[in-house]
């Protein structure tokens, strides 16, 4: 039976926590933010989580 692979695109875009937390980047920092506020751009700054079922898929696609 062959190995599993991993998904190597998918490991680049997602970080994996010690607890089994996902966490991506914050979406919509390239350009048009000059028109936004201060609050909106610390929080594009920090990390967000995915959703439990997404994660449930990550955590399959990303063999340890």
């Amino acid at each position: 039976m062959p190995k599993i692979k991993t998904n190597k695109a998918l490991v680049k875009k997602v970080r994996l926590s010690k607890s089994g937390k996902v966490f991506r980047r914050s979406t919509g920092q390239n350009h048009f933010n000059a028109k936004e506020g201060g609050c909106v751009t610390r929080a594009k700054r920090s990390d967000k989580r995915l959703f439990k079922a997404d994660e449930k898929n990550v955590q399959k696609a990303i063999v340890r």
